[in-house]
């Protein structure tokens, strides 16, 4: 009896142990996430004294049932139309999820931008950018960015452009944190794991779900339009 609690006790502290260790792994993951990327966050004055920007960067999220942005992506549509109006780049590249004819990211993106005063040739669509890695090696793959400023909330910024300096691309981020979310706490404790799941993609660079022919932001977004 003795015997099998010592050997029950041994197999439960390395039990314990490896957990620890894989717990440890994970933070140490996130924060280089975070830390090597914190520098290219920038403020909105400090994004217009860019040059050569290829275009901002906005990246999609939830779609409410009636068509309206959900505030996260409102505010990310706002600030994103703000950097353009201040010269931080004439071009925006809208990228989300438009996998289904029913729920549409981009086009709600675009509308809102234009309902702002941004002409529409001048705003681009991505209608396959199902997730922060396709939006970003399409954004270099499809429309030929290397230069971008990408606008999301600053707990999304890090992992986007973590992305985006693996795949060779010149990436700043600016700040759509415009107000308070609810249910960060979750999307705080989601990002961690989402993470460590892109550190894998950026290192090994798979193919996005599509590619397709290449699309010049030297033209008109209007070429993006399917309604």
């Amino acid at each position: 009896m003795k015997k099998h609690i010592k050997i029950l006790i041994i197999v439960m502290s390395c039990l314990v142990c490896a957990g620890l260790l894989g717990a440890s792994a994970l933070l140490l993951a996130n924060e280089h996430v975070k830390g090597s990327t914190a520098d290219q966050i920038l403020t909105p004055e400090q994004a217009a004294a860019l040059e050569g920007v290829d275009c901002i960067l906005v990246l999609g999220c939830l779609v409410k049932a009636d068509g309206t942005p959900s505030d996260m992506l409102a505010d990310r549509i706002s600030v994103g139309v703000t950097l353009y109006e201040t010269g931080t780049s004439q071009k925006l590249l809208m990228s989300g999820d438009h996998g289904q004819k029913e729920y549409d990211e981009v086009n709600t993106m675009k509308a809102c931008a234009i309902d702002e005063g941004v002409p529409s040739e001048d705003v681009f669509m991505d209608h396959a950018g199902f997730s922060t890695y396709e939006s970003i090696f399409r954004a270099k793959e499809i429309f030929g960015a290397d230069k971008i400023v990408i606008v999301t909330q600053e707990y999304h910024l890090h992992r986007a452009l973590y992305i985006a300096n693996a795949l060779g691309i010149e990436a700043y981020g600016v700040s759509a944190d415009l107000r308070t979310y609810a249910g960060q706490t979750k999307r705080d404790m989601r990002e961690v794991l989402a993470r460590i799941k892109d550190m894998g993609y950026s290192l090994f660079k798979p193919q996005p779900t599509y590619l397709g022919e290449p699309i010049s932001l030297d033209g008109s977004g209007d070429v993006t339009n399917d309604e």
